[in-house]
C-alpha cells in the first residue's frame, strides 16, 4: 500500500503546474492533500472523481480561499469523519479521517484510520498560537479514542512543527520563532510517547538536510534551507509493517514537496 501525502499550497495552481497529472502517474492507492484553498464544486469534475478513486473533501466553512484538505482512495473507506466534532475546530476545513476495514487493500494489514490533517500554523499573534496548541490536544484525544476502539491510526499532512534540531536548517535562528517553539515540539514529544511512530526518522534516524518546506519568498529550496514539517505517524504495533518513507523532494509545483510511505 502507497500513500502520498502533499501540501500544494492551492490545488488549482497545483494542478497548472502538472501536480495532478504528477499524482494519476503515480497512481497511489491513498493520496492525501492539504492547503487545497478550494471546494470541491469549484475543480473540474475529472479532479473531483478521478476514474479509479473514491474522493473526499473538506473545507473552510467561513473563510474562502483558505486551508482544506482532500483525500482520494481505491479503496471505499466504511465510514469519514468531517472533522472531530466541535465546531471551533472543524470550521477551517483541516480533518478528514477515513476508516477502513481490515484487509481493505488486501494486504493484512488490521482495520484502521486514515487521518490527513493540515495541522494550524501558531503565527499571527498569541490567539493563534493557543489555537494550534488546543487543536493539537483535542486531535490527540480523538486518535487515542480510535485506537481504543481497536483501530491502527495512520496520520499525515502538515503539522506546521518541526520536531527536533535535525529536522530544520536553521535550528537556532528559530528557537523562538512558532514552528520551533519548545511548547509546539513538546506536543511531538507527546505523541511519540504515547505510542505513535515518526515513521521517517524511525527508519532514517541519522538522516540530515532532508526538508518537506521551503519558504518561496527567499528561494530558500535553492539553498535547502528547509523545514521537515509534514509526517507520517503510525501505531508502534504498524510500524514494523511500514517498508519505506520517502521524501519526494525532486517533486515540484509546491512550496512543500509530497511524501509517501510504503506498508507492506
Amino acid at each position: 500500500m502507497h500513500i502520498i501525502s502533499w501540501n500544494v499550497n492551492g490545488y488549482r495552481a497545483n494542478i497548472k503546474k502538472g501536480g495532478f497529472d504528477w499524482f494519476l502517474s503515480e497512481s497511489p492507492d491513498i493520496y492525501c492533500i492539504q492547503e487545497v484553498k478550494a471546494e470541491a464544486e469549484q475543480l473540474e469534475e475529472g479532479v473531483r472523481n478521478p476514474v479509479g478513486y473514491f474522493s473526499y473533501f473538506d473545507h473552510s466553512k467561513g473563510r474562502k480561499g483558505y486551508s482544506g484538505v482532500a483525500v482520494y482512495t481505491k479503496v471505499k473507506p466504511i465510514n469519514v469523519d468531517y472533522g472531530m466534532g466541535m465546531p471551533e475546530f472543524d470550521q477551517e476545513g483541516r480533518f478528514l479521517a477515513l476508516f477502513f476495514e481490515e484487509n481493505a487493500f488486501g494486504n493484512g494489514l488490521g482495520k484502521f484510520v486514515l487521518l490527513n490533517i493540515y495541522f494550524p500554523n501558531g503565527g499571527g499573534g498569541p490567539e493563534r498560537l493557543k489555537f494550534k496548541l488546543k487543536y493539537y490536544d483535542e486531535f490527540l484525544k480523538y486518535v487515542n479514542n480510535q485506537r481504543a476502539n481497536g483501530y491502527e491510526i495512520i496520520f499525515c499532512g502538515d503539522v506546521n512543527t518541526a520536531h527536533t534540531e535535525i529536522d530544520l536548517a536553521r535550528p537556532k535562528e528559530n528557537v523562538d520563532n512558532t514552528g520551533f517553539l519548545p511548547i509546539e515540539r513538546a506536543w511531538i514529544d507527546q505523541v511519540v510517547n504515547v505510542g505513535y511512530v515518526d515513521a521517517f526518522r524511525y527508519l532514517n534516524p541519522e538522516a540530515k538536510e532532508r526538508y518537506t518546506y521551503w519558504d518561496m519568498k527567499t528561494y530558500a529550496r535553492d539553498r535547502n534551507v528547509g523545514w521537515r514539517i509534514d509526517y507520517f505517524f503510525v501505531t508502534s504495533t504498524l510500524m514494523k509493517k511500514v517498508k519505506e518513507v520517502k521524501i519526494r523532494d525532486s517533486v515540484m509545483g509546491s512550496d512543500h514537496c509530497p511524501i509517501e510511505l510504503v506498508v507492506r
